[in-house]
């Protein structure tokens, strides 16, 4: 590598910020005749692509609560998200001033447990109820994709064993 490039490459990476840090949620509920897991999908306001409510840190909130106040502005929905986070993913985020920004966002698995008829941003999404495949296959982003399809899993888990319990001994 020449001096010229290795300077270059320093440069370069010296004005590479970190990721901007954000709080989202997979926002769900369980069919009660079916046991069918089912997750929330939204559309951002200015691609239109599918996604989860998600947002910047709040001041004396913490990540969860974070997580379920964007859940509740964005879509519509509450319920108290899960203290352990399911992960996070990355993307790319444009700014209202046009710059092009890193995200991550730290993920929290969110029951909803009511349906507001009024939030912030009523009529500035599409709002629809999928399941975690068909999630998985609507977003964009393949680390959210996955995260998606570990939550799938965790769901399919955590139902049987809840189900295993409430077989009577004989």
């Amino acid at each position: 590598m020449t001096l010229l490039a290795r300077l270059a490459s320093d440069v370069q990476l010296m004005f590479r910020r970190p990721p901007r840090q954000q709080y989202g949620a997979i926002c769900y509920r369980v069919k009660k005749k079916s046991a069918e897991v089912e997750v929330l999908l939204m559309t951002s306001r200015d691609t239109g692509r599918w996604v989860i409510p998600k947002g910047w840190p709040m001041n004396g909130k913490c990540a969860r609560e974070v997580a379920a106040q964007e859940a509740l502005e964005e879509a519509g929905v509450r319920g108290a998200a899960e203290a352990e986070t399911l992960g996070s993913y990355t993307y790319q985020k444009v700014l209202r001033d046009g710059v092009q920004v890193v995200c991550k966002v730290q993920v929290y698995p969110l029951e909803v447990t009511d349906l507001a008829k009024n939030f912030k941003e009523k009529g500035e999404r599409t709002i629809e109820w999928v399941s975690c495949d068909e999630a998985a296959s609507r977003v964009r982003e393949p680390e959210l994709r996955n995260l998606f399809l570990a939550f799938k899993q965790k769901m399919t888990d955590r139902l049987s064993a809840k189900a295993t319990k409430q077989i009577p001994a004989e």
